[in-house]
């Protein structure tokens, strides 16, 4: 029985690795995911989770790119890990758009952190994007 988490869960894997190849490559991130989509072969559910993120993120870059520089201005964007500044934009937006509850959203970017980052990501991560929920919080 597939599990909203396991879905939820391998979505943003997917979105990730999707967002990570645009920020790579410029490649257009519709094509992109449909791409990876085709290749992955996972449940409907899955990949629809991973399109929602995905063009969520891409719509509201700047936005979220701007929450993201507020809360790691010792790390600019473009100087940033690409595998962390994209599980941060991930992150920021599940929070920001109410995905999930906002707890839910920062563990669940952790847990990538842990798979796809580098040592220092979890923790990078987890500060960055409860500081912008606690940002969030007040508004």
């Amino acid at each position: 029985m597939r599990t909203s988490l396991a879905i939820r869960r391998k979505g943003r894997a997917m979105a990730l690795q999707t967002l990570f190849e645009v920020d790579c490559t410029g490649h257009n991130y519709k094509e992109s995911l449909e791409r990876l989509a085709e290749n992955a072969s996972l449940p409907h559910e899955t990949t629809q989770f991973a399109r929602e993120l995905v063009t969520m993120v891409q719509e509201n870059k700047d936005m979220i790119d701007s929450l993201i520089h507020k809360f790691a201005p010792a790390w600019p964007l473009e100087q940033m890990a690409v595998i962390d500044r994209n599980i941060l934009r991930l992150g920021t937006a599940e929070i920001v758009y109410k995905v999930v509850p906002a707890k839910v959203a920062i563990n669940e970017a952790v847990e990538l952190a842990k798979v796809f980052g580098s040592e220092n990501s979890p923790k990078f991560v987890n500060g960055v994007l409860g500081s912008v929920y606690g940002e969030i919080r007040k508004t």
